[in-house]
Parts: C-alpha cells; structure tokens; sequence
C-alpha cells in the first residue's frame, strides 16, 4: 500500500510500514514544513492514504470538505507509544485497501473508522 506520513507521524511507523513492504513518503524527508493543506493535496496527487497524529486534518476533512484517499489519525498516549508502529503495520495487514476512502482513528485497543464524505455531504460511520 501507499502511505504519506505527516511530517508529525511517529518515524517508527514510516519504518515499520517500510519494512513491512508498503511504500511509505515521510513528509518530512520530501517537503518540510509544508502546510496541511498542502500536505493533503500530495497525499491525493500521489494516490496515498496520509498517516498523521495532527488532530487538524478531521477538520480538513469534515469541516472543509478536503478530498483524500484516506486518513489514518494516530492517538496515542505517550506512555503507549512503544506499541503505535506494531498497532499500524497489524491495521494494514488486517484492513488493507478497505482503508481507501476512510477517516480511520487508531487508539491503544481501540480503531474507529469512518467513511469521509461523499459529494453530497453524507457519511457511512460503522464502528470497529
């Protein structure tokens, strides 16, 4: 799969998803300091599901209506970081392309996925 992580994102997530064969982009390692907005535009241009722990791109999304392929939100407290690389890399191999066209927030025990807007506004909002 293809990944664009934020310039936020945890860089042991950007190497365990390497690792685990997927094509990841670290933001940081292409374009630093490049503005959300713009951050969202490459992850669509480039076809990538974006990686992020910034809270902003919610209201990207559903605010503002941005157009993505997908969002995976990291929520992670830091006393639980040590497992946030090993949680992705097993939401990717377990969801994979189902991933696509989803606003996905990853708790410590917890994923909540969401179906970002369609052209007329309305929102699928399963939880997992």
């Amino acid at each position: 799969m293809r990944f664009l992580a934020d310039e936020c994102c945890d860089s042991t997530v950007v190497m365990a998803l390497r690792e685990a064969g997927h094509d990841v982009l670290a933001v940081g390692e292409q374009v630093r300091g490049a503005e959300d907005t713009d951050v969202v535009e490459m992850a669509l241009r480039e076809q990538r599901i974006l990686l992020t722990e910034d809270k902003d791109f919610g209201q990207l999304v559903y605010a503002h209506g941005r157009r993505t392929l997908g969002v995976v939100f990291l929520r992670y407290p830091t006393l639980a970081r040590y497992e946030i690389s090993k949680d992705v890399v097993e939401l990717v191999r377990q969801r994979g392309e189902s991933l696509s066209g989803c606003f996905v927030t990853v708790r410590v025990g917890r994923i909540r996925i969401s179906r970002t807007p369609d052209e007329s506004g309305k929102i699928w909002n399963p939880e997992v």
